[in-house]
């Protein structure tokens, strides 16, 4: 149960989404009832049939940040730049006035304390600091920076997803790898559960008295990290910047207290919820970083169903929802979902795990 081999999988590359449906809610959903045991096979767009009146969904309304940046090295030198704790580097901007955050750099020499990053004519990076591969750099700018980053920047899609530098799909990506409801900028990656929703499907839910709130997580760029220690347990999960309002708090609760099911919306909300809650179940308002980590043998307070895409094999997230669920039957859904040919990772099809 905790050897990082019990998490994987044999998975054909050609069952790797390398773009979405053409109508989100028309993605596959596999529904796995924890009790019974039985699988059963849906569309998205079923959704609002297979959940009960009275549940409240918990959805991220985090917004993917374009947080990759091309410049130059003093020398010359082609440097790739990834933005990967946007929170911090606003937080740092209405500070101290300049955007200052952790990074990570792609170049043919990792760049040394004190070298300037050089992105157009006007912008400008130093970095202040290298630790464990990661760059802290402040940009020149101030808030200019970050309107400049965010015209010039590009979406970090996952390493899995190919784009060649002429494909249409590159632009669609720009609407397609954001939630229908995505509001705060911060994340790096999408809350991927959240893609199958569209705006005819929340308000048909809301029709038949499912409630949504809202939380936001930014998702960080530990989502790709991937395990590298034989025992599970000895991984160190990276932190994450949250924020659940104390409106949305008092929602959660509420429906706890009345025997409402708290339905959360991707892995995002569901460590959001468990990080926050409390030995009874209910949440606490408030800010801060994340840094739960759920595998076999955590013990869940507040989510009572799970709405969640397929994963990598041996990644956190799927010991997460091996921790929900069963890791041998987990796998054995994923082997039939396999067989299946449903379509796997961001872009893919989603799972209901009751």
């Amino acid at each position: 149960m905790f050897d990082l081999s019990d998490y994987d999988y044999g998975l054909p590359e050609g069952l790797i989404a390398q773009k979405p449906c053409d109508i989100r809610s028309g993605s596959r959903l596999l529904h796995i009832n924890r009790h019974t045991h039985a699988l059963s096979h849906h569309r998205f767009a079923d959704l609002p049939d297979l959940l009960q009146q009275g549940d409240l969904l918990v959805v991220n309304d985090t917004r993917v940040i374009p947080a990759r940046l091309m410049g130059k090295k003093a020398t010359g030198g082609r440097v790739e730049v990834l933005i990967i704790d946007y929170a911090q580097g606003m937080q740092h901007l209405e500070k101290n006035g300049a955007f200052q955050c952790r990074c990570l750099v792609r170049a043919s020499k990792m760049p040394e304390t004190g070298s300037i990053l050089y992105f157009s004519d006007r912008f400008t990076g130093q970095v202040t600091a290298v630790n464990e591969g990661v760059c802290e750099i402040r940009f020149s700018g101030g808030k200019q920076f970050v309107d400049y980053m965010k015209s010039a920047g590009s979406l970090p899609l996952p390493p899995y997803i190919k784009r060649g530098p002429d494909t249409d799909l590159a632009d669609a990506d720009k609407n397609n790898y954001q939630t229908v409801y995505a509001k705060n900028d911060g994340a790096v990656a999408a809350p991927t559960a959240g893609l199958h929703f569209t705006d005819p499907l929340i308000r048909q839910l809301a029709q038949n008295r499912v409630d949504m709130v809202y939380i936001t997580l930014h998702v960080g760029y530990g989502t790709f990290v991937p395990v590298r220690v034989d025992d599970i347990r000895d991984h160190r999960i990276h932190s994450e910047y949250y924020s659940l309002s104390t409106a949305t708090a008092q929602k959660i609760n509420q429906a706890r207290e009345q025997g409402r099911r708290v339905v959360a919306v991707g892995t995002t909300s569901v460590r959001t919820l468990e990080f926050t809650a409390d030995v009874h179940g209910h949440v606490a308002p408030g800010t801060g970083m994340c840094d739960l980590y759920i595998y076999p043998g955590y013990r869940f307070r507040c989510v009572d169903a799970m709405i969640t895409n397929f994963h990598l094999p041996k990644s956190t997230l799927l010991m997460l929802v091996s921790a929900f669920y069963d890791r041998e039957r987990m796998l054995n859904a994923y082997a039939a979902a396999v067989a299946a040919k449903y379509r796997f990772f961001s872009y893919g099809d989603a799972m209901l795990i009751e």
